[in-house]
Order: C-alpha cells, then sequence, then structure tokens
C-alpha cells in the first residue's frame, strides 16, 4: 500500500537528548505537534510529556545541573534570530532569558552550579558575536557582556571550576581557533595559534581544566583527536584514523569518560572510554546501537550513562541511553511511523563513481521496491547542502515516500563535502566551484550506465546550496534533465552574499569568493546570468523570511526562466531557510509530488 505524503510526513522523530540532575528523566525534541517542542520521558519507552506548546520550533534543550528546570531556544518564522528560555518543570512557568529579537543568540551552557548561563550574541553588531553572561534568574538586558568579538562565535562550556568558558571562532567551514576566556577578567587566551586553514572542532574541558579536548586536522588531511594543555599549549595526540574523520568529542569533565565518534563513508562508529593519563585513553566496550548515524552525547551526573541520538535510513531518530561500562544501550524515546510498516522503508546503497578527473565519488544510491531492473525506472539526483556538508544514510520521510511512489533516490557527495578529509572539502573552493557540478554530470553518466535507470527520467532536486547545484546542473548540462526542484536556492551568488545575513557574509565569503575580488567570477557562475539555458520544467521554492538565502533570488531567478520554461514559484510566508512546520511541508512535497508526475513518469 502507498500512502499519501502527509502520512509520510507525519513520521516522527525524537532527538537532542539532556538528562535531568537526578538522573530519572530524559528531556528531548519531538515534532509531533508538526514543530519540534520540547518533551520529558522518565524510563525507556515510557509515556512522554509535553512541555512546550509553540506555533514556532524549538531548537535545543539543556537541562539545568542542579534544578528542575531546563533552558531551550526558539526562533519566530524560521529568521533564525534565536531567544533563549528558561522553563520551570514544577510550575510549567517559562521566561525569556534574552528577549533580545533582533538578535541571534548561540547557547553557551549552564555553570555547574546552575546559577548562570552563557551564550554568543550579535547585539552589539550584526556582523559579530560577543560573549554574554547572565544568572539563571535575570533577563534581556541583565545580560553581562563578558567579551567583544570579531567574528563568528560559538561557545563550547564552563570550566570545571565555572571561572572560563571556552571560545571557538569560526573564519570558514575547514577554518577555526579556539580560545579560553577569563570570565572574571574578559581576557581570551588563544589555544590553536596556527598558519593557513586549519580545523578545530568540537572543543571539550577535560576533568581537571587544564586541559582541552578537540579534533583537528593540524597534521593530517582527516581530523584526529587532540588534548591540548591549556597552561602550555602542547598538543599531544589522544587517538586517529587514518581513512576517516574523527568528526565529534563528548566529555564528562567531572569523570573524565569521553565519547567520541568517527564517520565511516557516512556511517557514524563511536568509541568510549576512561582517561588514563591526560592524553591516553581506555577503551571501554562498543555501544551496542544499530548501524547508521549517531550523535548528541549527553552524560548523566555521573558520567556512567549517556543518552546519544541514533538514525538510519531504516528508521527514524530515536534517543538511546548506553551504559559506558558494559556497552548496553536501551531506546527510551518511541517516535511514531504513522502506522507505515518499518519494513517497507528501505535502506541506500553505498556506492562510488568515477568522475571526470579519475577521483571516485561517494553516494547512497536507493532503488524502490517497483523497479524491473529493465530501465524503468525514473531518479531524483537529491544533492545535499552546505556545501561542506554531507549526505549520510540518516532518516528521510520524503526520501521514503518518493521511493514508495517508484523513484529512485540516488545522493552523492560531490568534491567539497565534509566527512572525506581537508582536501577533499577544498576542492570545490571559489575558482573550482563547477567541478564539483561536474561531479553531478558524472553521476548522471553511471546512472545512465545503471540497468535499473530510465535515462529519461533523472531529475535535479535540492535545497540551500544544494539549489544552486540543481540550478548550475540545470544550465550546465541541460540535455540531462527531465526536471529540476530548488528549494531556497542560490540564484545569484553576487547578490546572495550581498543580502545575507550580516552575520553570515564573511563566512560564506571564504567558500565561495568576495564581492571585493571575485565578483566577476561569482557572476560568471551563477545561474541566473545563464538562466536562458535550462530546457527542463523548474519548480522553485523558498521562505519568505530566509536570512540566508533572501527570497529576492526566488523572485528573480522565476521571471527569469518563465520566459522558455514551465516553472512553479511556491513562497511560505512564516518560513525561513528551509521548511520546518508540518502544513507547510504537506504543502510543499503534494505541490513536488504533482510537479513530478506531471513533467516525469513515476509510478504514481
Amino acid at each position: 500500500m502507498v500512502h499519501d505524503i502527509e502520512r509520510y510526513l507525519n513520521i516522527r522523530s525524537a532527538y537532542g537528548a539532556s538528562l535531568s540532575p537526578d538522573d530519572d528523566r530524559l528531556a528531548f525534541l519531538m515534532d509531533t505537534t508538526g514543530v519540534p517542542q520540547v518533551w520529558t520521558v522518565a524510563e525507556p519507552g515510557g509515556w512522554p510529556e509535553q512541555r512546550t506548546f509553540f506555533d514556532e520550533r524549538v531548537t535545543f534543550a539543556s537541562w539545568s545541573p542542579e534544578r528542575e528546570e531546563f533552558a531551550f531556544g526558539m526562533d519566530e518564522g524560521g529568521n533564525e534570530r534565536q531567544q533563549l528560555f528558561r522553563y520551570d518543570l514544577p510550575t510549567g512557568e517559562i521566561t525569556n532569558l534574552t528577549a533580545s529579537i533582533d538578535a541571534k543568540h548561540r547557547w553557551g551552557g549552564w555553570s555547574h552550579d546552575g546559577e548562570r548561563v552563557a551564550f554568543a550574541a550579535n547585539r552589539r553588531d550584526e556582523s559579530v558575536f560577543d560573549v554574554y553572561v547572565q544568572a539563571r534568574d535575570a533577563t534581556g538586558d541583565d545580560a553581562e557582556l563578558v567579551a567583544e568579538g570579531d567574528g563568528w562565535l560559538t561557545l563550547g562550556g564552563w570550566s570545571p571550576d565555572d571561572t572560563r568558558l571556552l571560545v571557538t571562532e569560526a573564519y570558514s567551514n575547514f577554518d577555526q581557533d579556539v580560545a579560553v576566556l577569563d570570565v572574571e577578567t574578559g581576557e581570551m587566551s588563544e589555544l590553536t595559534p596556527h598558519e593557513g586553514t586549519v580545523r578545530f572542532q568540537s572543543a571539550e574541558w577535560g576533568p581537571d581544566g587544564d586541559h582541552v579536548y578537540l579534533v583537528s586536522d593540524r597534521e593530517s588531511d582527516t581530523l584526529d583527536l587532540w588534548c591540548v594543555d591549556v597552561e602550555t599549549g602542547d598538543f599531544s595526540l589522544v587517538a586517529e584514523d587514518s581513512d576517516w574523520e574523527i568528526d565529534g568529542v563528548a566529555v564528562d569533565d567531572e569523570t573524565g569518560r569521553i565519547v567520541y565518534s568517527t564517520n565511516v563513508d557516512g556511517y557514524t562508529e563511536l568509541t568510549v572510554g576512561d582517561f588514563v593519563t591526560a592524553g591516553e585513553i581506555d577503551d571501554e566496550p562498543t555501544p551496542d546501537l544499530p548501524d547508521g548515524v549517531a550523535g548528541g552525547v549527553a552524560f548523566d551526573t555521573a558520567g556512567e550513562r549517556f543518552a546519544v541520538t541514533v538514525t538510519r535510513r531504516g528508521d527514524p531518530a530515536n534517543v538511546y541511553v548506553g551504559e559506558s561500562e558494559t556497552g548496553a544501550a536501551e531506546r527510551w524515546t518511541r517516535a511514531a511511523t504513522a502506522g507505515i510498516p518499518r519494513d517497507s522503508f528501505v535502506e541506500p546503497e553505498l556506492v562510488h563513481y568515477p568522475t571526470f578527473d579519475g577521483r571516485e565519488i561517494p553516494a547512497f544510491f536507493s532503488l524502490p521496491e517497483t523497479d524491473t531492473g529493465h530501465g524503468e525506472t525514473p531518479v531524483i539526483v537529491d544533492i545535499h547542502g552546505g556545501p561542506e556538508s554531507q549526505r549520510r544514510p540518516s532518516f528521510s520521510a520524503v526520501t521514503q515516500y518518493f521511493l514508495a511512489n517508484g523513484y529512485a533516490v540516488f545522493e552523492p557527495n560531490v568534491r567539497g563535502s565534509a566527512g572525506y578529509g581537508k582536501a577533499y572539502g577544498h576542492l570545490d573552493d571559489v575558482e573550482n566551484r563547477m567541478d564539483s557540478v561536474a561531479d553531478v554530470q558524472a553521476a548522471v553518466e553511471w546512472l545512465h550506465d545503471h540497468p535499473a535507470v530510465d535515462p529519461d527520467g533523472i531529475v535535479a532536486m535540492g535545497g540551500s546550496y544544494g539549489g544552486f547545484m540543481v540550478l548550475a546542473a540545470m544550465t550546465e548540462y541541460p540535455e540531462l534533465w527531465a526536471a529540476g526542484i530548488d528549494i531556497v536556492g542560490i540564484a545569484n551568488f553576487v547578490t546572495f552574499l550581498e543580502n545575507t545575513g550580516e552575520w553570515r557574509r564573511e563566512l560564506r565569503e571564504a567558500e565561495y569568493g568576495s564581492l571585493a575580488e571575485d565578483r566577476e567570477f561569482l557572476e560568471s557562475i551563477s545561474p541566473l546570468n545563464t538562466i536562458e539555458e535550462i530546457r527542463a520544467p523548474l519548480f522553485v521554492l523558498h521562505g519568505e523570511n530566509d536570512p540566508r538565502v533572501p527570497v529576492s533570488e526566488a523572485h528573480q531567478l522565476v521571471e527569469a526562466a518563465s520566459d522558455h520554461v514551465p516553472v512553479r514559484e511556491l513562497v511560505f510566508e512564516d518560513e525561513g531557510h528551509g521548511l520546518t512546520k508540518l502544513e507547510n511541508r504537506i504543502t510543499a512535497y503534494e505541490a513536488i509530488v504533482e510537479f513530478l508526475a506531471e513533467h516525469v513518469d513515476g509510478d504514481n
């Protein structure tokens, strides 16, 4: 039986867990109402209780280490100007901690005594982030400006004695610095001085407060796990993988227990251990978790258990709690599949295909059960955004819907994608941008040779930067496509950079090129300037409040393309960069399905 798109979009996800200070409850996000809200559950598989009831999406939940209260974040209409709130469990009272609606606030964590919170915000200057600390019961302008920044800052949490904060400054997705901020004096001490482009990510305090743990490619192509001595600045290598990236680390700074994740061709492998010395780990048993994608580790107060979100293509995201010493793990949440049998969900095949310069490009390829192997199956080439992102085998209700309706789905991780080392990630920088589009063309050539694929039924689909890739592929290789679907995509890099949020421009220029030095090149690769080359029908979807890719991009594109191909435009007044509200997603994907049924021969 094939269910409609509304049924698939009612499949739920549970993720982003935090354990209460008495370890008897789990707070997490779940989208049962159509947008993510905070829920709590008291035991594995127990009946969850909804705590927040907003029309807007909640972005995180973080339990106080000492009280029955948690902090959470929420923006308005997808504008990404997140405000921070405190929820009191005994009374249900909600306090707006930040109350500065024109600024974006980035959560930095609770102090260990639960008396203060830290965050980064662009209140002073929209283009830069500063560091603030405020009492748990203070609001709005009561926050103390601890340090002024001059770029894109995020916080890595409080030191064990609550006197310092970890501060990461990002210059691009492949170049960061980490510093230690003295909360009382405002003095910033840099931990990671370097030349060139080096990643320093996922910084965490060690239990002694004298060491910081992070992942970095400072001496290799891939991310390794390092320990930094705060006093001397000396680095020591803790763990490495010669082939894959160690992409995340969580440390319980009370006990010294550590969990780190390795990204193995898109799949997560977790390692649990205890520190023998500051730079040496004694491994614990591997957690007994499903194969897929795992992250968001949060320890209990004793460091004996940890919550982690796990998803795979055949199962929605759910929260598991693992036992550190034994490796046993139990699923605590039961995100519903809307009555659709789990065994109907298709797992992808991991493939590698050749491209123009001899490289092998990784991709996930999923065939519907209706495939006959006789060249009759249309394919949606679904291109991720970022561009420094990575398509991984996590659950996607939309992907499963397409598969149930007879479409194959091909998801390439073209050059520039994260997860495969810094050399691969830099292959599409600035003047090499169109090489990644050539990787999409190579993917279609590979599909043409596949016995299942209908070569006349190949669709390009992508969101954000993936939307640019759709448009670029349709203008550079117009003969390949039966249709294109552009969701919040970039049509003109110059107008995109001119109009995008002030806090994002410098970070994006490091990847795409600058308006000052690369304007001519940016114009040359902007699909809007070659839109007359498109030969296939095009569907453009956008959010009116998009702070990253202004809606003006969509309007320019639709106006220009309508002269020579069928074009449909759908703009949502209460969305930002993407589609988060259930009713909007139903409207959008119903419209996409109708568009595909009209222009592509799927099994509809």
